[in-house]
């Protein structure tokens, strides 16, 4: 009932958060005090939730309850699983608000947040600091330098596997491979 009226009359005596039932204040209280009373019988090591005991057991047991309807690979956690499905959906749900880029994974949205930041914020400055040898034409990317010195190189790396052409870049590659 109070999930749905959203009292909480459960109130930490520490940081004032509030809580609908009981047991959740006395699981939130362990963080405070740093008490861990559920121990794995097989390296000691202990939780502040059940919970956290069972999936953890979950590593001496072997158990991967969570099953990848599309391929049938196994998960210790539903998280894993949620994670995996994104292969098959292609969803990306984390998208960086500085590109149009997404990604699948939150870490990998955050690796990639720290050069993209930068490159954005030279837009606005302007900066150029990747200047070719060959032509001494500047880029705001180091990538965008690499792909322009083909032009000089003459590189092909992307190599179609269907047939005897490559190119310069990997999006001229998949533009070709629709022609097969």
């Amino acid at each position: 009932q109070r999930i749905h009226t959203g009292e909480k009359p459960y109130q930490c005596p520490h940081c004032r958060k509030g809580f609908c039932e009981r047991s959740a204040l006395i699981t939130h209280l362990r963080t405070h005090t740093g008490e861990t009373p559920y121990q794995c019988p097989h390296c000691k090591k202990s939780f502040k939730q059940s919970s956290c005991l069972i999936t953890h057991q979950r590593i001496h047991t072997g158990e991967k309850p969570y099953k990848c309807g599309d391929c049938g690979k196994s998960f210790r956690h539903s998280s894993d699983l949620v994670v995996h499905q994104r292969i098959h959906s292609g969803e990306t749900p984390y998208q960086c608000p500085h590109c149009e880029k997404s990604f699948k994974q939150s870490s990998s949205l955050i690796n990639h947040q720290s050069s993209c930041l930068i490159t954005h914020q030279r837009t606005h400055t302007g900066e150029t600091p990747y200047k070719c040898a060959g032509c001494g034409k500047s880029f705001k990317q180091s990538s965008a330098l690499i792909r322009h010195q083909r032009i000089h190189s003459g590189e092909t790396p992307y190599k179609c596997p269907h047939c005897e052409k490559s190119f310069k870049q990997s999006s001229s590659l998949i533009t070709h491979l629709r022609t097969h």
